[in-house]
Formats: structure tokens, C-alpha cells, sequence
């Protein structure tokens, strides 16, 4: 049985040297290099390494490493450009109460999120992203407007 620690490496491998679209196939690569693992340890381990997936041009997903979009393992600092694709995959942005819903084209959600959270912004608690929505948690007595104001540094076109 082969450790974490060299399943970790093959996944980071696998994932920048080919174009994996899915859970499915990169288990199937895992398990071809002699890996033992389920669906869920995978998706731990996914998300350990802050490997996010995202809309590939050609159509589909892809999943890809931080670093590939400048974002090891870090806080960014405010003098950060981030090639945020959510800049590009945004389509609106609604609230209700302490919460707000971003919508986004298919396969961007995860990585808005993604970019959320690495910011770590002291107005939000947290988000949870689906395909093409995100799911966004507002401090208490933080305003739309203060949200919008912070969500700008990642997300320059987004309004109300």
C-alpha cells in the first residue's frame, strides 16, 4: 500500500500533466499507478491540496493546481493581481439578510469560492460553491455594500 504522502504527489502529477475532467478518471490514473483509494478519500485529498476545477476553454472541466493560477498555499496580500476566472465567469450577485447568492457560468462557482475563502475576508464566515453557484455567509452588521466593496478586489465587475 503506497502512503499519503506519495498519493498526494501522484494526484499533484496527474493533475498537471494531463487534462482530468473528473473524480472518476483521476481515480482511474490513481488506481492504474497502484493507488488504493475511494471516491471520498480522493475528495479529500482534492481538497487538501487546494486543487479546484474549473470550465476549460475547449468546454468541460479541468482540474488544475493552485499554483497554476498564483495561488500556493498563501494569503494573498492586497497588491495581488489574482487571474481570477471568476472575473470572467460572473453573471450576478443577490442577498438576502446576511447571506448572498453569486451566480456564475457552469464550472466557476467552485473556484469563486476557492478565491473567497484564500482571501480569507474578515466580513464573510464562509461559502459553499455548486457548479454555478455560490453560496456566500456575511458577517452580522456587515452591509451589501461593505460585501460588494470587498468582493471588487477579486470580482471587478461585480454589481447588484
Amino acid at each position: 500500500m503506497k502512503n499519503k504522502t506519495n498519493r498526494l504527489d501522484a494526484i499533484k502529477a496527474i493533475v498537471s500533466s494531463n487534462r482530468i475532467g473528473g473524480q472518476e478518471e483521476l481515480l482511474g490514473q490513481l488506481r492504474r499507478k497502484g493507488f488504493e483509494l475511494t471516491q471520498a478519500t480522493l475528495s479529500r485529498d482534492l481538497k487538501s491540496l487546494q486543487i479546484v476545477k474549473i470550465a476549460h476553454q475547449n468546454g468541460g472541466y479541468q482540474y488544475i493546481l493552485p499554483e497554476t493560477v498564483g495561488l500556493a498555499s498563501r494569503k494573498p496580500t492586497d497588491s495581488d493581481t489574482t487571474p481570477l476566472t471568476a472575473a470572467n465567469g460572473f453573471f450576478s450577485i443577490a442577498f438576502s439578510g446576511q447571506i448572498a447568492i453569486i451566480k456564475t457560468r457552469p464550472g466557476y462557482a467552485g473556484g469563486t469560492a476557492f478565491e473567497i475563502d484564500a482571501h480569507a475576508f474578515p466580513e464573510f464566515l464562509g461559502s459553499v460553491a455548486g457548479d454555478d453557484t455560490v453560496l456566500l455567509v456575511l458577517c452580522e452588521g456587515v452591509s451589501h455594500e461593505k460585501a460588494l466593496s470587498v468582493l471588487r478586489t477579486i470580482i471587478p465587475n461585480i454589481t447588484l
